[in-house]
């Protein structure tokens, strides 16, 4: 076990964070409205006469229940938003739910005007991932006003009462994962008075409600050992604001991991990166890399997303783990709920505490994660057919 010396003077970094906007056209996918049966009374519809893009993948109209739902999701470029969307469309109309998707290509204005079309549609429920969480307020209430629930999906809907419930993964959950296996893998329980391993942190965006949660659940597990020791983060670094990262996450972690290997670690090495993400995790990558760290002082690093890369990268353990987000559960989840919501009975939630809006606490259903790391990849990724082998092997 190797002694370092405490007592180094600690510098200070600044980081200065790049902000952007777009607004691009809407991608939106959309049933065709069934024409009302003789005996049935008509209701006015909306016309259509835009040049949205449909995505005729996502539409099916043999489904015949008259209420209709409407998913507001991110992009259409992210495959992940699309077999979200997918998988929601599916299981609501096998209820006999009638859907509506539409993607707003990362525009946060954009879907703010796509839910309110929802609205003047007089859908009977809308589902909205945000982009931005803090940019929807006005459109939600839009919905409350219209007597239309709206379930926040995935991300929570920030600054209003509008919102019904929150169906997410459990992001306190992720961040504990995340600081147990730094813990494990470090071995920080072993470590003897007067060792300690070095590390530095590199968390999510800091209007982001989830990545503050991220943050908590790591800081419970690690905070102990930075408290006596046994953890020293030689930039000072450690509280969420000076941590994270909004945007352009391999790019500015790779910048600040090299600025804290050159300004810090030049008489000792880093012993983890404590990522929550897979980008930040490449991006730590690099810099080690560039700085010239080999296997045998190769530092823990840990993600999130369990992309194709950073699979590969776990199996060449060059990262230590990430944390796989099943997204077919959390699809189903809010399928269910959406159900309950409109039959007027009560969903099922198993938190009333963490989600605080700033106007008010959202009930949610908390979806549990998967930690991955080389121990279980096989298992958890391969042998369920989330990726092939093939996949795996020509993956850099």
């Amino acid at each position: 076990m190797k002694k370092k010396l405490l007592g180094i003077t600690l510098g200070t970094l600044t980081a200065a964070a790049m902000l952007f906007g777009c607004g691009k056209d809407e991608q939106t996918v959309t049933d065709p409205v069934e024409p009302p049966k003789e005996d049935e009374e008509q209701t006015d519809v909306p016309s259509r006469t835009d040049d949205t893009q449909t995505d005729d993948t996502l539409i099916d109209d043999t489904t015949e229940n008259g209420k209709k739902i409407a998913l507001a999701m991110p992009a259409q470029s992210d495959k992940r938003w699309v077999d979200d969307a997918e998988a929601m469309k599916k299981g609501l109309e096998a209820k006999g739910y009638r859907v509506d998707v539409q993607f707003a290509d990362d525009g946060p204005t954009q879907q703010a005007e796509q839910i309110k079309g929802f609205v003047e549609a007089q859908v009977d429920c809308i589902v909205a991932a945000p982009i931005d969480s803090g940019k929807l307020s006005d459109a939600a209430e839009a919905a409350k006003n219209a007597d239309i629930p709206v379930i926040s999906y995935d991300r929570l809907l920030m600054d209003t009462d509008a919102v019904y419930y929150y169906v997410a993964f459990d992001r306190k959950g992720i961040g504990r994962m995340l600081g147990q296996e730094i813990e494990e893998k470090a071995e920080l329980s072993k470590l003897d008075d007067g060792d300690y391993k070095t590390i530095e942190f590199f968390m999510g965006s800091s209007e982001d409600h989830d990545a503050y949660l991220t943050y908590e659940g790591m800081m419970e597990v690690l905070q102990p050992y930075l408290d006596d020791g046994r953890l020293v983060c030689k930039t000072g670094r450690t509280s969420f604001e000076d941590t994270s990262i909004s945007e352009e996450f391999l790019e500015t972690a790779k910048g600040w991991c090299k600025n804290y290997l050159a300004g810090y670690y030049t008489d000792e090495e880093l012993d983890i990166c404590a990522s929550v993400s897979d980008s930040m995790a490449y991006g730590c990558k690099e810099a080690l890399q560039e700085a010239g760290y080999i296997a045998d002082n190769w530092p823990v690093i840990t993600g999130q997303g369990c992309e194709l890369s950073a699979c590969r990268h776990i199996l060449d353990e060059i990262q230590t783990a990430s944390v796989y987000l099943d997204t077919s559960i959390l699809a189903d989840r809010c399928v269910t709920m959406i159900d309950a919501v409109l039959e007027e009975t009560e969903p099922e939630i198993n938190d009333t505490e963490q989600y605080h809006n700033n106007v008010i606490t959202v009930p949610s259903f908390l979806c549990t994660p998967t930690l991955v790391d080389a121990d279980n990849l096989q298992e958890v990724l391969i042998d369920s057919g989330y990726y092939t082998k093939e996949q795996l092997d020509e993956a850099e």
